[in-house]
């Protein structure tokens, strides 16, 4: 949410963030696409939930996590590139439930 509410200021960081990278000129690309993956992966986690407490059934679930624990990756390897092994670090605890979750719904 922030990240599209505040499109402006959240440019400008990220800009700023990986302005040694070769991913500066594909700032705004990157965040539109992190954005859109975000607003998807939480409609396909909330229909997982709903599913999942209605008829016992794991597979939405199953994909949203895969998708999240995808993204979370995609994430992490940005961190990466920038050289910024403590977000990096923090991601990986996200990550980590994911796949957590991922064995927990096969």
């Amino acid at each position: 949410m922030e990240k599209s509410l505040q499109w402006n200021k959240s440019i400008t960081f990220y800009k700023n963030h990986f302005k040694a990278t070769f991913l500066k000129n594909y700032i705004p690309f990157l965040v539109f696409l992190v954005v859109l993956l975000e607003f998807i992966i939480v409609l396909i986690c909330v229909l997982g939930v709903y599913f999942l407490l209605n008829y016992q059934e794991k597979h939405i679930g199953f994909y949203g996590l895969v998708l999240t624990a995808s993204t979370l990756i995609g994430l992490m390897l940005g961190q990466r590139i920038a050289q910024d092994y403590s977000g990096a670090m923090n991601i990986t605890v996200y990550f980590i439930l994911a796949v957590i979750g991922v064995y927990l719904m096969q």
